[in-house]
């Protein structure tokens, strides 16, 4: 029976390893054998000041950007779930509605929105706060607004089934011990839903880390991310040195995930938080 069991994750496996296994290993071996055996690549990233810089900076906004969707998402996921069964279907359906639209869509949307005669700019002046239009273009804040706005379903979602799973009765039996409202959310429900926060953040996160479209369109100078790099390089047909972007950006996501996903784990599932 074990090995039946284990023969039907064969076709997952392979799956797994065209999809994923084969395209990795292509870059890296044009990584590593473009134009012949080394890691000449690799060396000219890390021994280059400006594209650590660009590498720290991805770093950065993809936590960051994950950070907020996480503080807006939670409540809202929270919210969805404290509605009546009827009501949560059509909330999930106005939260998912953006996901239907390309990216590049929401992008160009957002350049019309913040604009200097977009629709912001327009709305305050015609309040007489401002005399000449804001610079909100090309700025650093126009990323986080467009990543965020972009990335936000993802993360309502994935609170929103973690929070589902969980019993309403351990709640309503925290209260029925004497706990007040907020304390029976503190002690009993956020620890529970913390595994759901904590995927979304992930997933934001890793999508977040390989954002291009957003940081051509409405960032400056200073908001290149790792995966502009990458397409610039590609489209000089530089392929040895975009495929040592591209693995330096998985091997970094990995490890990075991992010692997330250790340091919350040990925080979860701490033996003190096991014997209570």
């Amino acid at each position: 029976m074990r090995f039946a069991n284990r023969l039907t994750l064969l076709p997952a496996v392979l799956l797994a390893l065209a999809m994923f296994a084969v395209p990795v290993g292509f870059v890296l071996a044009e990584a590593v054998f473009t134009p012949e055996l080394s890691l000449a690549h690799f060396e000219r990233f890390f021994a280059r000041p400006a594209y650590l810089s660009v590498f720290r900076n991805t770093l950065f906004v993809s936590a960051v950007v994950a950070g907020i969707c996480l503080v807006l998402g939670y409540p809202m996921a929270l919210f969805i779930v404290s509605q009546p069964p009827r009501r949560r279907p059509l909330l999930l359906f106005l939260v998912l509605v953006p996901l239907w639209m390309s990216i590049l869509v929401r992008t160009y949307a957002w350049m019309v929105v913040l604009g200097r005669e977009g629709i912001v700019n327009g709305a305050l002046q015609w309040l007489g706060l401002i005399g000449e239009p804001l610079t909100l273009m090309f700025t650093t804040g126009a990323v986080y607004v467009a990543m965020v706005q972009i990335l936000l379903p993802i993360m309502v979602v994935t609170c929103y089934t973690a929070m589902t799973e969980i019993d309403p009765g351990l709640v309503r039996a925290a209260r029925v011990c004497g706990a007040s409202p907020f304390a029976a959310f503190r002690k009993v429900f956020l620890p529970l839903s913390l595994e759901g926060a904590v995927t979304g953040w992930s997933v934001i996160f890793i999508l977040s880390m390989g954002f291009f479209i957003v940081p051509a369109l409405v960032g400056g100078r200073r908001d290149v991310l790792l995966g502009n790099m990458i397409v610039n390089q590609v489209g000089q047909a530089n392929w040895g040195f975009a495929g040592a972007l591209a693995i330096v950006l998985l091997v970094s996501t990995v490890l990075l995930l991992a010692l997330v996903r250790l340091v919350i784990g040990s925080f979860l599932y701490s033996p003190r938080e096991m014997q209570a």
